[in-house]
C-alpha cells in the first residue's frame, strides 16, 4: 500500500504524463530540425525519473541529474515553458538558452541541474551532501546516474568517500540496460548493480524502475535513512528507454521485439491500470489528466516561442576563466 494519498498518486501520474508529452514534443521538433544541439530522451523511464524526483521534492531534499534528466526536472516542479524556452535557445530559458537539453536546472525546487559528463554527478553529489552536514540543514541529496557510469573512477571514489564520511546521499542508478549502445552484460560481471554497494559497506537495493509507486516509496525511505546519519544508500532502478540514446541513434543494436516487449511494461500504462483497479480514478478522469498534460505542453511551447532569442552579447556572461 502506498503512503501517497489518492490525489498525490494522481499528481504523480499527471507529472509522468507531462514528462512523456514534453519529450514526445521534443522528439517531433528534433525530427523537423527545430531544436539546437543534441537531445537525450527518457521516454519509458518516467516512473524512475518522476517517482524519484517527487520523493526528493516532497521532503525538500536536493538533486543532481544526468544528461537524461528531463523527467526528474519536470517531476521536481519546473516550469514547462522555461524548459521549452531553454530547448529553443531563448533568453528566458533556465540557462538563458545556453545549455539546452543536457543542462536543465531549477534551484527553486532543489534541482541543482544536469551534467553531460558520464559519472559527473557522483563527486558533485558528495560535495552537496557534505555541505548539508556542514551547514546542518538536515537535507539529503538524490544523486541520479545511469548504468554506464558505474564503471567510472568517479563512481568508486565518490561512493568510497561518501561511505567513509557517512554523507547523506542516495545514489540512484537508472539501469536501462544499455550504455549508449553497449549492453550492460558486456561490460559488467555482476548481475545486479546494487551488489556493488557491498564493497563500500553501504546498503544497496534493486527495484522495479517501471513501478512509480515502488520507486517513490523506496527512494523516500532511502533519503530518510541517509538523513538519519547512517550514510549513503545505493538504489538500482531497472527500467528501459523506448527511444534511442540520442536523436541520432538508429537503435540497430537491439531488436524491435525487445522494444515491443518492454513497452508492455510501460510505466504510465501500469500506473493507470493500478489506479483503475484500485478505484482511484475512472477512465474519464485518466483521460482528463492525459488531455491536461498534452495541453500544458502546447501552452508551454507557445509561451517559449514568444520569448526573446538568446542575446549574442551575453554569450560570455557566465564564463569565469579563459
Amino acid at each position: 500500500m502506498s503512503s501517497l494519498t489518492n490525489e498525490e498518486i494522481k499528481d504523480l501520474l499527471y507529472n509522468m504524463l507531462k514528462a512523456r508529452r514534453f519529450e514526445e514534443k521534443l522528439q517531433e521538433m528534433s525530427r523537423k530540425g527545430q531544436l539546437y544541439g543534441t537531445c537525450h530522451l527518457g521516454i519509458g523511464q518516467e516512473a524512475s525519473g518522476v517517482g524519484a524526483a517527487l520523493a526528493a521534492l516532497h521532503d525538500g531534499d536536493l538533486a543532481i541529474l544526468t544528461h537524461r534528466g528531463h523527467n526528474q526536472t519536470i517531476g521536481m516542479g519546473a516550469d514547462l515553458s522555461v524548459l521549452m524556452g531553454e530547448m529553443l535557445g531563448k533568453e528566458q530559458g533556465c540557462a538563458g538558452g545556453r545549455g539546452g537539453s543536457m543542462h536543465f536546472f531549477d534551484l527553486e525546487h532543489g534541482n541543482y541541474g544536469e551534467t553531460g559528463v558520464v559519472g559527473g554527478t557522483y563527486p558533485i553529489a558528495c560535495g552537496m551532501a557534505f555541505t548539508q552536514v556542514y551547514k546542518k540543514t538536515g537535507k539529503a541529496v538524490l544523486c541520479c546516474s545511469g548504468d554506464g557510469s558505474v564503471n567510472t573512477g568517479n563512481f568508486h571514489e565518490s561512493l568510497n568517500i561518501a561511505s567513509v564520511m557517512k554523507l547523506p546521499v542516495v545514489f540512484f542508478i537508472e539501469n536501462n540496460l544499455y550504455a549508449m549502445s553497449t549492453p550492460v552484460e558486456n561490460t559488467m560481471s555482476v548481475i545486479s548493480l546494487s551488489d556493488r554497494a557491498q564493497a563500500y559497506g553501504i546498503p544497496g537495493m534493486t527495484i522495479d524502475g517501471n513501478d512509480a509507486l515502488e520507486v517513490y516509496e523506496i527512494v523516500t525511505k532511502a533519503l530518510e535513512y541517509a538523513k538519519s546519519g547512517e550514510g549513503p544508500f545505493l538504489i538500482e532502478a531497472l527500467t528501459y528507454r523506448q527511444c534511442g540514446h540520442s536523436k541520432n541513434d538508429d537503435q540497430c543494436y537491439r531488436s524491435q521485439q525487445e522494444v515491443d516487449n518492454w513497452r508492455q511494461e510501460d510505466p504510465i500504462y501500469r500506473l493507470s491500470e493500478y489506479m483503475k483497479e484500485n478505484h482511484l480514478a475512472t477512465e474519464a478522469e485518466l483521460y482528463e489528466l492525459e488531455r491536461k498534460a498534452f495541453d500544458d505542453v502546447l501552452v508551454a511551447l507557445n509561451k517559449a516561442q514568444d520569448m526573446d532569442e538568446a542575446k549574442v552579447q551575453n554569450v560570455d556572461r557566465f564564463v569565469y576563466a579563459e
